[in-house]
């Protein structure tokens, strides 16, 4: 087997795998594994090609700085090219992306500036403009910009698009891809005009997004939608998509994105990232409306790695209503783990407080039940575990039965809401039970999650 001198050469040439878990009607649906690039997105591709057509055109000299806007695959994609070849790099990046990415982000060595998601291109604020206003204010630096960069399209027109064509032997009928920057569709297509313009260009994207209506409609209007699936969707038209070159588009709501991301993993044993579940979503809607046999490809664009947080946790899951969860008009519904269930973090009494410790800080939770054969004996929370800790470090050794709180004010399931706050601003957690058994916890953060969720869904 070849041995590679450069991780770099490993971008590209990702496999093809065929579906077969969906109902995809008189179709076939295939896939393009972009998360196996070494970046773990189709977007290392961009990164590699925007960063070396700079180098060649002498915008981007030896010592310069890279900066991009970006929704953090981009942002991956230059910074693991950059850490390579030895820029600095900086990244604007809107406040709504995982957790998971900035980690990534950072480890290979990138600064971050973290703007706000909420505001329209106008804004000072909107990440472009951010952007913009570091390069203007650091000397030596290049803006990737690959929402207008033609290294972005020109990418997939000679790379993304034949690798497709070759893997399928020339069979195809259809891509579905998403809209980020626009790159991917608009290179794809025209490479694929030129090559069968019969092969028709499907754009996925997310309900709230502007571009579905204009590739349907030729018109667009944007009314301050949001959508939680990350690096795919615009509230702009971007100058690297060519909707010409775009023959549908399908809309894909978050639910329908997130929900598709499990059936992946626990079916194909495929880890998507949230972009994947709205392009495999629009491409199974997509097969769905055909009367007659075509063969489909979209992409497994990144890796669910960097989503681990988010679309593999039930509890995020569960606060942004992402989940078909039938509610039952008491308590219940606003408790984020059920203990009844098996989804709560807990300790038993003869486990020690830095057992307490260890499971409260790697749940990000701030306080724990204690159980004893499902039964609720007593909490731990951080104010607890300070103060024991505070007087005497050797008790993170002792067993938490030293130290829990026993006299615990509960509340039933159909206790009403002000009886929740009244429990709520007291400073406490309210301990929920259906008549003797324990049901969980509900914060603060979990009622106001609860009329959060309300809203969006009257909105």
């Amino acid at each position: 087997m070849e041995i590679n001198s450069s991780l770099l050469s490993l971008i590209g040439n990702t496999p093809m795998l065929k579906l077969n878990c969906f109902d995809v009607g008189p179709c076939e649906l295939f896939v393009k594994l972009e998360s196996q690039n070494p970046g773990g997105s189709i977007k290392d591709r961009v990164g590699l090609a925007i960063i070396e057509d700079a180098e060649e055109s002498g915008e981007l000299k030896p010592g310069g700085t890279i900066v991009e806007a970006t929704a953090g695959n981009t942002g991956i994609g230059l910074a693991l090219v950059a850490a390579l070849k030895g820029y600095k790099i900086i990244l604007v990046i809107p406040d709504k992306m995982s957790r998971e990415k900035i980690l990534h982000l950072e480890g290979l060595g990138a600064e971050i500036i973290l703007t706000r998601s909420d505001v329209p291109e106008s804004h000072p604020e909107y990440y472009h403009n951010v952007a913009r206003k570091v390069v203007a204010e650091t000397p030596g630096s290049f803006l990737a910009n690959q929402f207008s960069n033609p290294a972005n399209p020109m990418i997939h027109r000679t790379t993304t698009g034949p690798e497709i064509y070759e893997q399928m032997s020339g069979d195809l009928d259809a891509v579905v891809a998403g809209v980020g920057s626009g790159g991917t569709l608009t290179g794809m297509a025209e490479f694929f005009r030129q090559k069968d313009p019969k092969i028709q260009m499907v754009a996925a994207d997310p309900e709230g997004s502007i571009v579905a209506d204009a590739v349907i409609k030729g018109e667009f209007s944007y009314d301050g939608g949001s959508w939680l699936v990350e690096g795919v969707g615009e509230d702009f038209i971007p100058d690297n998509l060519n909707v010409d070159l775009l023959d549908d588009a399908v809309v894909v709501s978050d639910k329908e994105a997130f929900q598709i991301l499990q059936i992946l993993v626990r079916e194909e044993g495929i880890l998507g990232g949230s972009s994947t579940g709205t392009l495999v979503a629009g491409a199974v809607k997509w097969c769905q409306k055909q009367t007659t046999k075509k063969k489909v490809v979209t992409f497994i664009c990144d890796t669910g790695n960097k989503y681990l947080s988010k679309a593999f946790n039930k509890s995020w899951l569960q606060d942004n209503d992402l989940l078909d969860v039938s509610e039952r008009g008491d308590l219940s519904d606003l408790v984020n783990r059920r203990a009844d269930e098996g989804d709560m973090i807990y300790v038993q009494p003869s486990d020690t407080l830095m057992t307490a410790y260890n499971r409260m800080r790697a749940s990000d939770i701030s306080q724990i039940p204690v159980l004893e054969q499902k039964d609720l004996v007593g909490v731990i929370d951080e104010e607890d575990l300070l103060f024991s800790v505070k007087n005497d470090r050797s008790s993170f050794k002792k067993p938490v039965s030293d130290f829990m709180v026993t006299d615990l004010d509960t509340l039933q399931i159909g206790a009403s809401e002000d009886e929740l706050i009244e429990v709520l601003t007291q400073g406490k957690v309210a301990i929920i039970y259906d008549g003797d058994k324990f049901v969980g916890f509900v914060t603060k953060v979990d009622l106001i999650n609860h009329y959060r969720t309300k809203v969006d869904q009257h909105a």
